[in-house]
Formats: structure tokens, sequence, C-alpha cells
């Protein structure tokens, strides 16, 4: 099997300065890179950097994957922003790691395929997906967060050494509000994750909903005009010499998170087990496929409705038909052929049902010695079962 990895970063809070750029070019003689982008594929080989140390000291944004069903995707914000213990609720050893360095919080999403799963050679994902999650994230919405648990219990659901007693004991982390209505970037990554939908869905019932997202520019203003002086000329004397984040976006999260404006955890003050959460994901699924066979089953009766209205239009005029099929044969192509064979059954059919059966036989035997000269036709026929027999 041919291998495929992907490996991407970037860096969105400043540029990378020369000398980095030289340090991160000495990695990859292949690799695309910028003052703000990595981005290299390998078909044969690995990454010869320390994906970690890069995204303590460099990055902001790193992306992962590859066609055996690896996937990692890693995140790093402010501790003013993002402090690790929001973070730690939602932790877990296959799906999210958390950690400081300096004056910043890491986050590490992750899925590793099955032992035994079929490699992925349709599958793509670029960083640019992902990365307004750290703006989510810094203005206090954590549903990327409990994503990643999710992801942990549906992979520990697939697991069969579990202890029972684990599943009622394990309760889940503070629930966002918006799980029911995620925004794009938390859809992909909850594809990226794998997380089971139907889990998602009984996940989503103890989320408040989630408040608009509007900047309230009056608000905004009003919330600036406030900040010290000071730090108000250390962010403009930052921004000019580009030694810190931007601070467009920087201000705009510290503004959502100071509001009320945030999906912030819900009111909710019970959490459920693992238990209970997986034993209403099985109802949600349930519910799901009833739902879809309930579908299906009134397809099947519109269409019947469907079929039955035609052969009543067809057995109205039954010569009329006959002289169809007689001006399709005429044209000696293979599209009309086909017609003129769909439109033979239609009428065996009517003839069936009128109790005739014999009359259509008679007729297409008729049909059938007229046109024995005639090879493409006769397989047609003799495919579609019109023997006249």
């Amino acid at each position: 099997m041919s291998e495929y990895q992907y490996y991407e970063f970037q860096a969105v809070d400043r540029p990378l300065t020369n000398d980095e750029l030289e340090g991160v070019g000495a990695l990859s003689s292949r690799a695309r890179i910028s003052a703000t982008h990595f981005v290299n594929e390998y078909h044969y080989g690995n990454f010869r950097g320390d994906e970690r140390k890069l995204m303590e000291q460099l990055y902001d944004a790193h992306l992962y994957f590859a066609n055996w069903g690896s996937r990692r995707l890693m995140l790093r914000l402010p501790t003013t922003l993002l402090p690790a213990r929001s973070a730690e609720p939602y932790c877990a050893e296959d799906t999210l790691t958390c950690w400081t360095r300096k004056e910043h919080l890491l986050l590490g999403f992750s899925y590793e395929a099955e032992d035994g799963g079929e490699w992925d050679f349709e599958t793509s994902f670029t960083l640019a997906s992902f990365t307004p999650l750290r703006t989510e994230l810094a203005a206090g919405d954590l549903r990327p967060l409990y994503l990643a648990w999710l992801s942990a219990l549906t992979r520990w659901e697939l697991e069969e050494d579990v202890d029972e007693d684990e599943y009622t004991s394990t309760v889940e982390p503070p629930v966002p509000a918006g799980l029911a209505r995620l925004t794009g970037p938390q859809r992909a990554l909850a594809d990226f994750l794998h997380v089971d939908p139907h889990l998602l869905t009984a996940a989503a019932r103890a989320s408040d909903a989630a408040p608009s997202r509007a900047i309230d520019k009056d608000a905004l203003a009003a919330w600036i005009r406030a900040l010290p002086p000071r730090e108000k000329d250390a962010l403009l004397l930052d921004a000019a010499l580009g030694t810190a984040p931007q601070p467009g976006p920087t201000l705009l999260a510290r503004h959502r998170a100071a509001s009320r404006g945030t999906a912030g955890p819900s009111t909710a003050t019970r959490r459920r087990s693992a238990a209970e959460l997986l034993d209403a994901a099985h109802e949600v699924r349930s519910e799901h496929t009833r739902q879809q066979e309930q579908a299906r089953a009134q397809a099947r009766r519109a269409e019947q409705r469907a079929r039955e209205s035609h052969l009543d239009r067809l057995a109205e005029n039954t010569q009329q038909a006959w002289q169809d099929i007689a001006n399709l044969i005429g044209q000696k192509q293979p599209g009309p052929y086909d017609a003129a064979v769909t439109l033979l059954k239609d009428l065996r059919e009517v003839h069936d049902r009128a109790g005739t059966p014999e009359e259509f036989t008679g007729r297409l035997h008729d049909l059938r010695e007229q046109h024995r000269g005639k090879p493409s036709l006769m397989r047609r026929l003799t495919d579609a079962g019109l023997t006249a027999h």
C-alpha cells in the first residue's frame, strides 16, 4: 500500500522571524514554507521535526493525518484567554491532552483508527478548517473540548475490555451551550474525531441554546474605552512591532469572554454518566433507524402508487402503446430499442392485470418474428425475459 502523510503548521498570532524560518527550513527540503505556514506531504519517509516542540515554540496550529487512519490537531492559545483549568475536565487520554509552556496552553486532539481497519485513500483535510476553533475557544466556547470527550466515549463503547462499573462511575464534563447547533469548524472537528452523531444528539439534550455571536459594536466600544490607557498603549505598540498576537481577535475574545455572550457550560446541575449517555445514544439511534425505515416504506408506497397510475393510463389505450413500440423499433438505435423493451414490460404487466396474458404473448411472438433480423433488439428482448413461450 502507498503511504501518505500530511503535515501543516500555521503561525496565527505572529509571523516567524528570519532565524526561525531558517531553522524550520532545515527540517525539509520539499516543504512549502512561509513566515506563517509550513506544509509538507510524504509518500515515503517521515517528518524530521518534533511537532510538539514546534508548537510549543513557534506555531499556533498544527494538522497531521495519514491514510492508515492517524489524525492529530494541535492548537496553542495564551493562557490568559483559555487557562488549563478550563480545559482539563475534558481531557481524555485517547482524544484530548492539554499542557502549558510558558504563557501558552496547548491542546492536542487525536484519533487513531482501529487496528486492522481499512486504509483511507479518499479523505483529506486542511488546517484552515480548524484554525477558527482557536478564536471560539478563546471566547469561552468549550464545545470543541466536549466534542473531543465525546470522541473518547465513542471509541470507549467499541472496546470489549471496559468494566461495566466504569461506564456508571465515569461522569461527563460540564456541558457547553449550543451542542445542537455546531459551528462549521466544530462540525469539521466532530467529523475529524469520528464523533458518533447519535451520541452527539443525545448529549445535546442537556445543552442550553447557543447565544447570539453577533458583535454589539456599541458594547465593544464601551468595553474598549474602559480599558486602562497603559494597556491600550501596550497593545498598539505590540501591534506596530509585531511582537505579540494581533490585538483584534484577542480583544474580541476577551470582550466575548467578559460578556454574557459565550457558549459556556450549561446551567444544568446534574451531569450524566457515560452509561446514561450511551443508553440515550442507543435510543436516538433506534429512533433514527425507525424513521428511516418509515421513510423508505412511504417512498415505496408512493412509487407503487405512481406505478399503478402509469399502468392505468397505459391500459386505457394499449393500441397506441403497441404503435409507440413499433415506432421506437423503427428507429433502429440502441436508445429507442431500450425504451421499446421498457414499454413492452409495462404492457406485459397491463395484460397480466387484465387477465389477458395470452393476447400479449401472441403479439410479442408476432413482433419477434417480424424483427428477428435485428440481433441487437432480439438480445435485449431475451435479456428482459420477453420470450414468446
